[in-house]
């Protein structure tokens, strides 16, 4: 598995964090609330120990919005939330104590937003950091296990997650969640040339 260095590390994490930074304004519209949004680490994993911390050791079902993206380097970006947690931001979105049946049937919208708003911004954010050029799909809900919730999103030879963990931190309440990014081979070793364009054009490679 690919190995970052601490300046591609720090290089990837300043290009989210710019993305989900400039994304919270949008969540607290959508959500009446301050938000705060922040990138915690950033690490490549194979796909089975994705699905592996997806899951924290249970046989929790999460909630993911997916868009596919094209241009410099093609990736499918998810934003994963338990179950439970999801269903807590769309209660935040709607600003009413509906209940459990009625926010399910709202989650599939509302979620979608929300992952609509972060995923554009992140790759937005890493488009413009490294000069990329990136469209993206409409996006697309899915309820069910993590390998339920990947599997369709993997390509051939696509062994390769980044992941993302994030802070979601709002005045009252503080969710954690992650945003993916599956990549096939190529696709990592064109991300990886970008960063390390973008060191080498600020002297830090």
């Amino acid at each position: 598995m690919h190995k970052l260095s601490d300046l591609q590390r720090d290089a990837l994490i300043e290009a989210f964090n710019v993305g989900i930074g400039q994304a919270a304004a949008s969540l607290s519209a959508i959500v009446r609330e301050a938000v705060r949004l922040s990138v915690l680490s950033v690490q490549f994993v194979a796909f089975q120990e994705a699905c592996r911390q997806l899951s924290g050791g249970q046989e929790e079902r999460i909630c993911a919005v997916s868009q596919k993206f094209t241009g410099s380097f093609d990736a499918v970006g998810l934003l994963i939330f338990p179950e439970r947690q999801s269903l807590e931001v769309v209660r935040l979105m709607l600003n009413e104590a509906l209940s459990l049946q009625e926010l399910t049937e709202l989650e599939q919208d509302a979620m979608s937003e929300i992952g609509n708003v972060l995923l554009n911004a992140c790759t937005s954010a890493v488009a413009s950091l490294f000069s990329s050029r990136l469209t993206s799909s409409l996006p697309n809900y899915t309820l069910g296990n993590p390998a339920e919730v990947l599997t369709p999103h993997a390509q051939e030879n696509s062994e390769v997650v980044m992941l993302l963990h994030i802070d979601l931190i709002l005045e009252e309440r503080q969710l954690s969640g992650i945003i993916a990014f599956m990549l096939n081979g190529m696709a990592l070793d064109q991300l990886i040339g970008q960063v390390d364009g973008y060191l080498a054009s600020v002297n830090l490679s």
